[in-house]
């Protein structure tokens, strides 16, 4: 019995063993996908032997609701990436730990949360993407309305909206915009009826969205322009967008510790690590992200973000109402527009 006992006892260990590649482990909640993922986790790990960076990636809205399930039990270090909004709320919800960034001084007003909760890292325009071997250049939206034309009808691919934070940010912008200042949601959600009305599908995650997009699926699409920039950089997907001309929601995208976290030391130092100068300027040019600091030197900031950068134009909305009611008006439209567009008559 006793030799039974100790043959088990060997065993767990040569399984734990097997399972622990040993160092510390720091688990980072994110939606920003693979690529850009493994690139800093790598980078981290190097500058700092063993460490392993560990990823769940995630849609923004997932995070959000991961964090706050897990807070009597944290099992995450870092939030790296999530429209302010979100950072927000999970700060005033105590889910996120106080930490000031050593480059925190160089981020402009309003992207950074005066209590040191959250910073912001990219500065992430929201675009028109579309299949270009489907539609040539010069007939492609060039304006959000442009979308609910029916040409677009049943050709139109949106990303499940409850679960992206890119999503329910383009929609509550557009339900701000279309309010004329008021707050008055009404034809917004009229607006969302109509656009539901020409949605082939809501797609579970970015991945199938790109795949589908590229198959002729569907023919458009509403989402963010590094993601786009990145997928055309990396795939021989027929892909192309359209920054739109009235204006866009351009998403202060955040970072955090999370509050209870077991790795303190070394999440602080990979919020250090992300909001370098280095690691922003490599970001620019590998994942077409635009940094948030302002003091980087422009000539070090790659030719194809000067080039957009006087072609983006931030949509007009009160923030601080959008960041509010968001919340609410998510939950309007998952209950009274989702799927009701064609039933209630906006078709031709």
């Amino acid at each position: 019995m006793i030799k039974t006992m100790r043959s088990w006892a060997v065993l767990l260990a040569l399984l734990a063993s097997a399972c622990d590649p040993g160092g510390e482990v720091l688990v980072v909640y994110t939606p920003h996908g693979r690529d850009l993922l493994e690139h800093f986790g790598a980078g981290f790990e190097e500058a700092h032997p063993g460490v392993r960076v560990q990823w769940l990636d995630m849609g923004s809205q997932e995070v959000l609701e991961r964090v706050r399930s897990e807070r009597a039990n944290p099992q995450g270090d870092v939030w790296w990436g999530a429209p302010d909004d979100m950072f927000i709320r999970a700060a005033a919800d105590g889910l996120l730990e106080p930490f000031r960034p050593g480059w925190a001084e160089a981020l402009p007003e309003g992207t950074f949360d005066p209590d040191d909760h959250w910073f912001a890292t990219y500065l992430t325009p929201q675009v028109i993407a579309y299949n270009s071997a489907a539609v040539a250049a010069d007939e492609a939206p060039r304006r959000w309305d442009d979308v609910l034309d029916p040409r677009w009808r049943d050709q139109v691919l949106i990303r499940e909206p409850l679960a992206s934070g890119t999503m329910r940010s383009i929609f509550a912008s557009i339900i701000d915009r279309e309010s004329g200042g008021t707050g008055d949601p009404e034809a917004g959600f009229e607006w969302l009826l109509r656009l539901d009305a020409q949605t082939r599908e809501y797609v579970l995650n970015p991945t199938l969205l790109y795949q589908k997009l590229a198959r002729q699926e569907g023919q458009i699409t509403l989402w963010n322009m590094p993601d786009i920039e990145t997928l055309r950089a990396t795939t021989d997907f027929p892909i192309a967008y359209v920054i739109p001309e009235d204006g866009t929601p351009i998403v202060v995208d955040g970072i955090a510790v999370i509050a209870g976290t077991r790795q303190p030391e070394m999440a602080r130092a990979f919020v250090e690590f992300v909001g370098s100068e280095e690691a922003l300027i490599q970001a620019s040019e590998r994942f077409f992200r635009i940094p948030a600091r302002a003091d980087l030197d422009p000539a070090a900031l790659p030719d194809w973000l000067a080039e957009a950068q006087p072609r983006l134009r931030p949509m007009q909305v009160d923030a601080e109402r959008v960041r509010e009611r968001t919340p609410e008006w998510m939950r309007h439209w998952d209950t009274q527009i989702r799927r009701r567009g064609q039933a209630q008559g906006y078709q031709e």
